[in-house]
């Protein structure tokens, strides 16, 4: 959590939430005055054009977390147990036998206040403009599919943890974003198999605000079961003393 404080985490990366959540519900609101500004556009065309619902605004806010977003996340995060070997941080903690579970269980719950805290306000935010701009919204199904996106983003995130304790900052970002695009690409090829992928949350995330109750748990449960084994794994790696360089 200190580490977060003191390298102004807590400060831009909800910040960049934050753009992204107001900037979409203000960019579709005025993109027909934009396009007629533009031009460009036939008044045919924009005689065409149908503003968005609300519902269908913070939808694609959350596609746009689910790329800068999550992004902006992963580089966050990715030095969080890779550079306690550079700072040769790591092996004090574990020279004074401070319980390795401990340590990673410490870091995984700043990562997560820092996910909670951004996307909060991101989603808040985005939510707040399209109720004004657009049209109502259901804020309890704003808050289920909130609730939902966040642990997507959790189980992701959760991955920087037991590849940071094998791979440099770089690697271990490029692990973790490959990772969940390939489950993405999985999801789409194969859909009647991946019924279970953790990346479906996103989709669910989206049927909520559309009205939708369909229950997540299958992917949900099979989420937390991987930032579990990722609390593991990093913990057992680190009590092995086994971090990058070595």
């Amino acid at each position: 959590m200190l580490e977060h404080t003191r390298s102004y985490k807590f400060i831009w990366v909800p910040i960049v939430f934050l753009l992204i959540g107001i900037t979409q519900p203000i960019s579709v609101y005025y993109l027909p005055e934009i396009l007629s500004l533009s031009g460009n556009v036939p008044e045919e065309a924009l005689a065409l054009f149908q503003t968005p619902s609300s519902s269908e605004v913070v939808a694609q806010t959350l596609g746009q977390y689910s790329m800068v977003g999550l992004l902006v996340l992963v580089l966050a995060g990715m030095n969080t147990v890779a550079g306690e070997r550079t700072s040769g941080t790591g092996e004090l903690l574990l020279a004074r036998s401070i319980s390795p579970a401990l340590i990673i269980t410490a870091k995984w719950g700043a990562l997560m206040t820092l996910l909670v805290t951004s996307f909060g306000l991101g989603l808040a935010g985005s939510a707040y403009y399209t109720a004004e701009l657009i049209g109502p919204l259901d804020w309890s199904a704003v808050a289920a599919s909130g609730g939902i996106y966040a642990l997507w983003l959790g189980w992701v995130l959760g991955l920087v943890l037991p590849l940071g304790a094998i791979f440099k900052g770089p690697a271990t970002a490029f692990i973790s974003l490959g990772t969940a695009a390939l489950l993405s690409l999985l999801s789409g090829l194969f859909p009647s198999y991946t019924q279970w992928s953790p990346d479906r949350l996103r989709s669910f995330a989206a049927d909520w605000l559309a009205g939708g109750t369909e229950a997540a748990y299958g992917p949900a449960i099979i989420a937390l079961v991987i930032m579990v084994l990722s609390v593991a794994f990093a913990s057992s790696l680190l009590r092995r003393n086994i971090l990058p360089g070595e």
